[in-house]
């Protein structure tokens, strides 16, 4: 076949233009879509409800299926552990516990989103008790008092050794700035100075790592105003559409997330254009079986994800209603980034060592760019021989929609003279496909088949 492959282009022709059928397959790739909470694939579902205080503490083999009936496969663990677990006695981090979900995260196929929470009421470490450290009452419990200066003191050495032992670890998908509140989230009491001393302690302590701060506090509304990093944000009751409030307002009156929170919170956190160049992650308030109990309308609180432009939907590992469970599929394959190969440009013949011209347009079917510093690449194979290409292109410009670009190739100089097989991937720093494109021609390696090129 390969040898007729140029029947049906003329003579005089020197282009090809390549235009790949779009694939509607649910792709898995990574960086994007639902995440486990607390566990990963593979491990039970809660029967009902979650635990954001227990992060899993022991790590036993992958089983033998990874998939769990009513829930999507995924690429991302997200868990997080209380201060006091992770730092039981002064300095004496359990990096045991973190290394082990690092670990587990990978065998499992998944990248992990750590939060480590400062406290859950008066739950902190006993020793941060007995420094002398303020409390405050609210709601009936005492929390610790954020603008202290022995809690910014020792939360804030706490955050730079995880920092110092973490930091740029490639199974760790991102680190939530998490500096106060119950369960790391609202900032608890912190003053904005306080709020800005304790986001740059994490500015400082992750330079590689992928950090995400809570909307709706001074310290995301700080974070997005340092144009020196690229911070994401996370809103952790995503879903909400609570209708009644018996006895003081009509139905469907009252306060709720998606209509006065999240609209605000991103707007005044100066965070609206902030998915262009980080990722947004929403955890559901509840979950959605509990969505579902209450008729909530699952087609609006999708609508306002994509108009979040959210990559990372974390349900808190609670199996979907089967009513729903196409509808939230469709969703899980759409956010993030989703790239097609709408069209490439390439030459119908050239010699080994010569500079080609390319052209090409991508059609991001997602709702976010990805985040990654990948690369596009062109593989040239002929027979057993493969020469991989990867294109300066820089990826993380790929909005929603169609981008192009332009730009000269050298042809691999070990091309023999024939026909050579041309296909493309994503590929990492060892030109090793990671994200797969949603085209048809994809293989089970990973690259999609583009097209031939005669080798003179």
């Amino acid at each position: 076949m390969a040898r007729n492959w140029r029947r049906g282009f003329s003579a005089e022709q020197k282009v090809q233009r390549i235009r790949p059928e779009y694939s509607n397959d649910f792709l898995n790739n990574p960086h994007k879509g639902a995440t486990t909470f607390q566990r990963f694939n593979g491990d039970p579902l809660y029967r009902q409800g979650w635990n954001d205080a227990e992060g899993p503490l022991v790590f036993p083999p992958p089983p033998r299926s990874l998939h769990n009936k009513n829930y999507p496969d995924t690429r991302i663990s997200y868990c997080r552990w209380l201060w006091s677990v992770l730092e039981p006695e002064k300095g004496r981090i359990r990096l045991d516990i973190i290394e082990g979900a690092l670990r587990a995260a990978h065998q499992r196929g998944q990248t992990l989103q750590l939060r480590t929470q400062p406290y859950i009421g008066d739950d902190v470490p006993e020793w941060f008790k007995r420094t002398g450290a303020k409390f405050y009452q609210e709601g009936g419990q005492p929390h610790p008092d954020c603008n202290d200066p022995l809690y910014v003191k020792h939360w804030g050495e706490h955050i730079r050794e995880l920092g110092n032992r973490l930091d740029g670890h490639p199974d760790l998908e991102s680190f939530d700035i998490a500096y106060g509140g119950q369960c790391g989230e609202m900032g608890g009491n912190a003053s904005c100075p306080t709020a800005r001393k304790l986001v740059d302690i994490y500015l400082e302590a992750f330079q590689k790592t992928q950090l995400v701060s809570m909307v709706g506090t001074p310290g995301c509304a700080y974070a997005a105003t340092r144009r020196d990093r690229k911070v994401g944000w996370r809103g952790d009751c995503y879903g909400d559409m609570r209708r009644l409030a018996p006895g003081k307002l009509p139905p469907g009156h009252c306060w709720n997330h998606m209509f006065d929170e999240y609209p605000k919170a991103v707007e005044t956190s100066g965070v609206k254009e902030a998915w262009k160049t980080a990722p947004v992650t929403f955890e559901t308030c509840w979950m959605v079986p509990y969505w579902y109990k209450q008729g909530w309308d699952i087609d609006f609180i999708i609508e306002q994800g994509y108009k979040y432009h959210v990559s990372v939907f974390m349900p808190k590992s609670n199996a979907f209603p089967r009513a729903w469970m196409g509808k939230l599929m469709e969703f899980n394959k759409r956010i993030g980034y989703r790239f097609h190969i709408h069209q490439v440009l390439l030459p119908l013949e050239a010699r080994p060592g010569a500079a080609v011209p390319l052209e090409a347009v991508i059609d991001n079917r997602g709702i976010a760019p990805i985040y990654r510093p990948y690369k596009m690449a062109l593989r040239f194979s002929q027979g057993k021989r493969q020469h991989v290409v990867a294109l300066p292109q820089d990826i993380r410009q790929w909005l929603v929609d169609l981008n192009f670009f332009r730009q000269e190739i050298v042809l691999p100089r070990g091309l023999k003279r024939g026909v050579a097989e041309i296909s493309t991937a994503i590929v990492n720093d060892d030109h090793q496909p990671v994200v797969k494109f949603a085209s048809k021609g994809l293989g089970k390696d990973g690259w999609t088949k583009l097209t031939h090129m005669d080798v003179l």
